[in-house]
């Protein structure tokens, strides 16, 4: 059948384009390593969240009493993205063999979609100067979150048998 070939080769490409191969050429990163990604993104995600309402709130005081720029309202959501984020770094890294590549655009993607909520909030009539800084902390979790993931759990380069040095025989 023509048309089930034509998907086929459409689908390889797609694939092939994302570098979804399924052929990693590199060690996944330690466990201990994304634990201390995770722990770091999210201390550093909350941190920028907080930061971003300080300045918000200072440049904008119409925005102080936001309802979403109270801690709990944030920091939950936050938690619970940047720890999807922290189990997708390593299946990301067992399904290609260009990991970062494929991570920046994925986070990139995702923190496009998140933004469409707060597109939502604002044609719904919520204060446009406060959704701007949500928009912002969602930049700010991506850029934290994919900075500690990608520096301290990065992926381990394969040691080949083939690349020491020859031992001699001995009898």
């Amino acid at each position: 059948m023509p048309s089930v070939n034509i998907l086929l080769r459409m689908l390889q490409k797609a694939m092939s384009l994302a570098h979804l191969d399924f052929a990693p050429n590199h060690l996944q990163p330690s466990g201990w390593r994304v634990a201390l990604a995770t722990v770091v993104s999210i201390a550093g995600s909350l941190l920028a969240d907080a930061l971003l309402v300080v300045i918000a709130q200072a440049v904008f005081p119409s925005t102080r009493g936001y309802p979403h720029f109270q801690f709990g309202d944030y920091a939950r959501l936050t938690v619970i993205g940047v720890i999807i984020a922290c189990i997708a770094w390593p299946i990301t890294t067992r399904v290609t063999s260009q990991p970062r590549w494929m991570f920046l655009r994925m986070a990139v993607l995702v923190t496009l979609v998140l933004w469409l909520p707060d597109l939502y909030i604002v044609i719904k009539g919520q204060p446009v100067k406060a959704v701007a800084f949500l928009f912002m902390m969602h930049l700010a979790i991506a850029l934290v979150t994919y900075n500690a993931l990608v520096r301290l759990a990065p992926v381990r380069p394969l040691r080949h048998p083939s690349h020491r040095r020859a031992q001699p025989v001995r009898r």
